[in-house]
């Protein structure tokens, strides 16, 4: 079978689709992956055959903002949504429906793949009667859609489809494909479960391969704490509070930061913190105690899959819905700069105090109820469908 993924060029959109595209690769299928040329390297070392599609979200984003477009982290959340908004119902579906038309004549494929985060992609499957099947890469919107700044504007979204000549039929989620959902129904949207669409994927950490920090394969003398806040919305003063919080405690401390923010922003550093531009970090999760975050989808559930306390310092919408989702199993906990309670009133320089961090970061190493909710879901995940099982599935499909 002749099967084309396609994602927008993210981190958090590309990685969460991997493991599924290897599966379907090992299993004999013709792989394409389609997306924007700075993934294409790891593509092609991955085995893939690689075609450049759609724009990039930055320039998306800079055409959604326009004259702010310089300052966009500087910008209160409700004047961010909006135009970010825009940017993923229509620019950038826009984008990538145009670019994938050709492309998918050209492989003749048997089936399109494509993240949910970049629906482009199926209204090109849609347009030529290619059968499709969404990934999911975040938690589920509710399906009432009430919620102004985390919904996808489904009208802007119908606009674009009805450019590329594709109706979108009401009453199905997104564009009403198949829908493999990463997330473990005890922490994802409770109106999604029943879903007809829903199919469960046991999400899989996807990292580029690289060594781990020294300090994560030693003789362990004391907990070990992993600390990022992401690779797009991480800011310094956000990171330099928890570092200086966790740095406080009898433990060793892992800080990712991310391609966002240079490892030379911090200076120097106490000796129980090991500074990294990049971890691998699906190999680093089972070896560490606690991990510190900012909630992206791809870091709660790679701890979680790894039974791992959480505590949440969110600095966008998609880090409350996560971190509401796990704190309700007990597994974790959520810290906000004073307030703040949603995320309409982050302003960029809000941060959480050092002092909140490291009391709550302590309490949750020797939480035993925690550690026992965050094993149970854990083994929720386990019991998931492996991507290799999902594969043999797509394979099975009617072309």
């Amino acid at each position: 079978m002749k099967i084309v993924f396609s994602s927008l060029a993210g981190y958090g959109h590309t990685y969460p689709m991997l493991p599924l595209a290897i599966a379907c690769r090992e299993a004999g299928h013709d792989v394409t992956y389609a997306t924007g040329v700075r993934f294409h390297p790891l593509m092609r070392e991955l085995g893939f055959r690689t075609v450049s599609v759609g724009m990039q979200i930055r320039d998306a984003f800079r055409i959604a903002f326009e004259d702010r477009s310089d300052r966009i982290g500087e910008l209160p959340w409700k004047e961010w949504v909006g135009p970010a908004i825009r940017a993923f119902s229509e620019l950038l579906p826009r984008s990538y429906a145009t670019d994938l038309l050709p492309v998918l004549r050209a492989e003749q494929a048997d089936l399109v793949v494509y993240e949910a985060g970049n629906p482009g992609a199926g209204l090109a499957a849609h347009r030529l009667n290619i059968p499709a099947v969404c990934h999911s890469h975040a938690r589920a919107e509710p399906t009432d859609r009430t919620d102004p700044w985390r919904q996808v504007d489904m009208p802007m979204l119908r606009t674009v489809a009805a450019e590329v000549g594709v109706d979108v039929p009401a009453g199905g989620y997104l564009l009403g494909d198949p829908y493999l959902d990463i997330y473990p129904s005890s922490l994802q949207e409770a109106s999604f479960l029943g879903r007809p669409e829903r199919s469960p994927l046991r999400p899989l950490q996807f990292s580029e391969p690289g060594e781990l920090p020294p300090i994560a394969l030693a003789p362990r003398k004391r907990p070990l704490i992993y600390l990022t806040l992401g690779t797009v919305v991480g800011t310094a003063p956000a990171l330099r509070a928890a570092v200086h919080g966790l740095s406080a405690l009898d433990a060793d401390v892992v800080v990712a930061t991310g391609p966002n923010l240079p490892t030379d922003q911090f200076g120097a550093l106490p000796g129980n913190v090991h500074l990294e531009g990049w971890v691998p970090q699906g190999a680093l999760m089972p070896l560490v105690d606690l991990a510190v975050h900012h909630g992206g989808a791809a870091t709660t559930l790679g701890a979680s899959a790894a039974g791992l306390p959480q505590l949440f310092l969110p600095l966008a919408s998609d880090g409350f819905l996560n971190a509401g989702a796990v704190t309700a199993t007990g597994a974790g906990r959520r810290l906000l700069p004073a307030g703040v309670e949603r995320p309409d009133q982050l302003r960029g320089a809000a941060v959480v105090s050092a002092e909140s961090i490291a009391e709550a970061a302590a309490e949750l190493l020797t939480d035993a109820d925690a550690r026992q909710a965050a094993k149970a879901v854990a083994e929720e995940i386990a019991a998931m469908p492996s991507p290799a099982e999902v594969a043999n599935r797509l394979g099975a499909m009617p072309t």
